[in-house]
């Protein structure tokens, strides 16, 4: 188990390690762009947002409950980088999706030598824009249910302290989902399929996830976050579901 989730994990630093190869460069710098302006102007948004109810909070607790703030501020600040994280690639996702999924078919055509019949060039792409933002919609109306459902055990006295925990699984499964999606809608397979993959190789799939989860709530190191996610997919894809 804990060498399918060390390997699942390696797919992101081998990924991100490919970044820089002539035949893909092209394809990272649009979808690095996007992450940049995103995640500058969100993690501002969400930075203040969770200090103003730090403070409201801490304004809240009487004198003789001031030690808990060295618990919650912790749990807090670990639970809003986890969900920022996600939430703000997602938005990244939904804007980026097609030159992600170019990022991913030129990946595996770099990967196994044989060519992924997909569009040819940024102007193709673009017209894939209204197709990639519905999927990207598709994964969040599947998220969102499974999110409000450990919101909700977030917010019961005693076992919420399990919170960050919840959310960073699903984070990972969610991640590990969001971005095996690409190069298997290159091949026309559809969402169910990816789900069925994923679930197949669940430990590869989560060690890679969970990686891509923690880098994503990390600011700066979450610029390059997507495009070293889209290509370490494609590697999952490539050695471990694409023949299951």
């Amino acid at each position: 188990m804990s060498t399918d989730l060390a390997r699942g994990a390696r797919y992101l630093t081998r990924g991100a390690s490919m970044l820089g190869h002539p035949a893909l460069r092209l394809f990272v710098i649009v979808p690095l762009l996007v992450n940049v302006v995103i995640f500058a102007g969100l993690l501002g948004i969400g930075f203040g947002y969770v200090t103003g109810m730090m403070e409201g909070m801490d304004a809240k607790l009487p004198d003789w409950l001031d030690f808990l703030q060295w618990i919650l501020w912790p749990l807090i600040v670990i639970t809003a980088c986890l969900i920022s994280g996600y939430l703000f690639t997602s938005v990244a996702l939904v804007i980026a999706s097609p030159f992600n999924g170019l990022l991913a078919e030129k990946a595996e055509e770099l990967v196994t030598g044989r060519p992924v019949a997909g569009p040819e060039g940024l102007g193709a792409a673009l017209l894939l824009v209204p197709r990639g933002i519905l999927r990207e919609i598709l994964k969040l109306l599947y998220y969102i249910p499974l999110a409000l459902a450990v919101l909700v055990v977030s917010l019961i006295p005693g076992i919420n302290a399990a919170a960050p925990v919840l959310w960073f699984l699903l984070g990972a499964w969610m991640m590990s989902i969001t971005f095996v999606d690409y190069p298997m809608d290159n091949h026309q397979l559809g969402f169910s399929e990816v789900k069925a993959a994923v679930r197949e190789r669940r430990m590869s799939s989560m060690g890679f996830g969970g990686l891509v989860a923690l880098c994503a709530g990390i600011p700066l190191v979450n610029f390059f976050v997507v495009p070293a996610a889209v290509v370490g997919a494609t590697l999952l894809w490539c050695e471990e579901l694409r023949d299951r």
